[in-house]
């Protein structure tokens, strides 16, 4: 049962996840990807107005499809943003704007179409509809998380995933950073009415401050593993690897050894190693 799985995830992926979201699932399925890249249409249902959220892959028929899904509610698309830049959730970006005649604004200027950017503390409104940008910083430098007030919702990108959990993207993401930003998500679903994930992989989740206990658990249990493995002789991050991922498939272990170049940068910044 779902209920019994970390966050409570939802039985499929795409389509209406709350009354203001939309789910429009990218054909990129990989290991890395999940399922695919899921690309976020979000509006007030009264309004005619509509912003998109990491087009995804630069796949025409995907990009289409987005237009299409936004006509079909009688919605304009009149800003896209980005969660962050890895090309899954971005490469399609310059494309889509010129399907729709939108800028695209993001954390990192190398990623924006148009003068205005993001930064954390921001908020947007589109039509009438609010979306406060959190910063968090961790998979990559540049990861950004959109608070939805009236859905109860965030849209998480990378930084929070459907199913498993995220790699610290080292060298440019921080594990430090990535601990600071989940616990601040944390605090938005412990005390600020945040109950529902809107990830930027797998389903959606229902309850944010399980899947975000379940994130914080698993990084404390990852990282004495790592302490303890460099303890035992293990010398490079790819014998970590061999150690401590044993049982995941081999396919994700050079992801696994930049989560864990990640991992031996936080201890032996915090003079654990």
């Amino acid at each position: 049962m779902s209920g019994l799985l970390p966050g409570d995830p939802a039985a499929t992926i795409g389509g209406e996840a709350t009354s203001r979201a939309l789910c429009v699932l990218a054909p990129n399925p990989s290991p890395m990807t999940l399922d695919g890249t899921n690309t976020w249409l979000l509006a007030e249902p009264d309004s005619d107005l509509a912003v998109v959220v990491d087009p995804g892959p630069l796949h025409e028929g995907h990009l289409r499809r987005v237009v299409d899904a936004a006509e079909q509610r009688g919605k304009r698309v009149v800003l896209t943003l980005l969660t962050h830049g890895h090309h899954d959730h971005a490469e399609g970006a310059a494309r889509f704007a010129e399907l729709t005649g939108t800028e695209v604004r993001a954390l990192d200027p190398a990623h924006r179409l148009g003068s205005e950017g993001l930064h954390g503390g921001q908020v947007l409104d589109i039509g009438g509809l609010e979306l406060r940008v959190v910063a968090t910083p961790g998979h990559t430098a540049d990861s950004l998380t959109f608070h939805l007030p009236a859905d109860g919702a965030i849209i998480t990108g990378d930084t929070v995933l459907g199913r498993g959990t995220t790699m610290v993207a080292h060298p440019d993401g921080r594990l430090g950073d990535y601990l600071d930003s989940l616990r601040r998500l944390h605090t938005m679903a412990a005390d600020h009415g945040v109950r529902t994930v809107l990830p930027g992989h797998g389903p959606v989740l229902a309850d944010a401050l399980g899947a975000v206990d379940y994130y914080l658990a698993h990084r404390a249990t990852r990282l004495a593993q790592v302490e303890t493995a460099v303890e035992d002789g293990c010398r490079t991050a790819a014998e970590v690897v061999a150690r401590v991922y044993a049982d995941v498939d081999r396919a994700l272990w050079p992801a696994a050894e930049l989560s864990v170049r990640a991992q031996l940068g936080y201890l032996e910044d915090h003079g654990l190693i």
